[in-house]
C-alpha cells in the first residue's frame, strides 16, 4: 500500500523534486486509468515517464538484503 504525499500535493511541485516511490505509484496508477484518462491526466503521465526516463529507470540494478532487483509499487 502506498503510504505519501497525495496527488494533490504533488501537482504543485516539479516532477524533478518526487521521490522515486511517487513516481513509480503514480506511473502505475495512471498507467493503468490510462483509457479513461483526460488530456491533463495523459499530460502528467507523459512528464512522471520524461521524469522517470531522466533518472535513468526505476530498476534497482542489483539486489540487496533489503531491495530487490524489481521495485514494488502496489
Amino acid at each position: 500500500m502506498y503510504v505519501g504525499r497525495d496527488l494533490s500535493a504533488l501537482s504543485m511541485e516539479a516532477k524533478s523534486s518526487w521521490q522515486e516511490k511517487e513516481l513509480g505509484y503514480f506511473h502505475y496508477a495512471l498507467s493503468q486509468a490510462a483509457p479513461y484518462l483526460n488530456a491533463e491526466g495523459v499530460t502528467m503521465l507523459r512528464e512522471i515517464n520524461e521524469e522517470i526516463k531522466q533518472r535513468g529507470g526505476l530498476e534497482h540494478k542489483e539486489a540487496t538484503w533489503t531491495h530487490g532487483t524489481h521495485p514494488v509499487t502496489d
